[in-house]
């Protein structure tokens, strides 16, 4: 099975057709322990995380604009299965973490809540979640805007942790428990189906393993194949996943503007780009100044695009440190506050080629 896998990783196009949303695996204690020896003795995968490695590198580089969001949590997931030694001691280990609706319903565990979506059981199964979180986040970030990404991110991690939380326990009503009330579980592809629902919510048509299918239907159908093709996958976990996602795309529907969630990961955002931003102004400023000088042409009056403004009569592009325009003495709002207005200017007529050449020699005696 992970051969296939392997040959799916390395062919991008079959893996942007099939849209895979790897696997949220599950086991038991048993399981568990097995696994534990398993790290033990050195059965660890290490061959194909450079793969993933230059895929993205590949992506982005073709990118425009490079998404930071998908960047920042595929570099999380895989810091979290390196474990490098300085990060070591910080991270909890993966029995410390693993999604457990007993566990957690009696202890309150907050960190197998949160946790679990980042930690993966070997290398393929965080390389394939890897690459379809690069595929699908990639494409809902650049269309939604990092904020707002990162926003949808937190919301569809905890509704789908609180939906798969919640199908656990209430299969405890048909005596049902052991299967799935019980079980450990983790990887981040409850997430992924989420986040299938979603990208599917903007097209007529998907894929789901290569089949094309109406976009309502494609996450259902990857639902019942996934568990056909792999069966050591948590089936409740990746339904888990759709719920949250259908109930964000109804939400957002049924919303008009921004959340609260989104305007407080955008105020986030400008406060850490707050120094960047500032130093980037400055460094223009200076610039201008040295330069004294922009462009002059026929386009329409902007204000504070990219740190300058135009002047209304000349088109002038003048530093947003300035209020009045050093090419024709106008005012940033179109009055000439300069001492100018003596000529007879009015803000609302052209200039003539010897008016302006005059007004220029005027100011900068030249």
């Amino acid at each position: 099975m992970f051969n296939k896998i392997k040959a799916a990783i390395f062919c991008k196009e079959e893996e942007n057709e099939r849209g895979l949303s790897g696997g949220y695996y599950r086991h038991t204690e048993r399981e568990r322990e097995m696994d534990r020896r398993g790290r033990g003795g050195g059965r660890v995968w290490r061959g194909m995380l450079p793969v993933l490695a230059l895929h993205a590198v590949s992506e982005y580089s073709r990118l425009d604009r490079k998404p930071p969001v998908t960047a920042g949590l595929i570099a999380a997931n895989t810091l979290v299965y390196l474990r490098p030694n300085f990060l070591h001691t910080i991270i909890p280990t993966i029995d410390e973490v693993c999604f457990n609706p007993y566990l957690i319903l009696k202890y309150k565990d907050l960190k197998r809540f949160l946790l679990s979506p980042f930690y993966h059981m070997g290398e393929p199964h965080l390389v394939f979640n890897m690459m379809s979180l690069l595929w699908k986040g990639i494409q809902l970030e650049t269309s939604m805007g990092a904020a707002e990404f990162a926003s949808m991110i937190v919301a569809l991690l905890g509704m789908s942790q609180g939906f798969t939380l919640l199908i656990a326990k209430s299969l405890l009503l048909f005596d049902y428990d052991t299967p799935y009330y019980r079980q450990y579980a983790v990887g981040f592809s409850g997430v992924l189906f989420a986040m299938k629902v979603v990208l599917d919510s903007q097209a007529e048509y998907s894929t789901a393993h290569g089949l094309m299918v109406p976009a309502r239907y494609a996450a259902w159908l990857e639902l019942l194949l996934i568990q056909v093709l792999v069966p050591g996958v948590s089936f409740i976990g990746h339904l888990g996943g759709i719920l949250a996602g259908l109930l964000y795309v109804r939400l957002k529907s049924s919303s008009s503007g921004p959340g609260p969630l989104t305007m407080i990961v955008r105020g986030f955002i400008r406060v850490l780009g707050w120094p960047l931003r500032s130093a980037r102004d400055f460094c223009r400023f200076q610039r201008g100044r040295v330069l004294g000088r922009g462009r002059v042409g026929g386009r329409e009056t902007r204000s504070g695009a990219g740190g300058v403004w135009s002047c209304r009569v000349c088109s002038f592009d003048n530093s947003r440190w300035l209020s009045v325009c050093e090419m024709c003495g106008t005012g940033r709002d179109g009055d000439g506050n300069d001492g100018l207005s003596s000529v007879g200017f009015s803000a609302g007529h052209d200039l003539s080629l010897e008016e302006l050449r005059r007004r220029r020699v005027q100011r900068f005696g030249r």
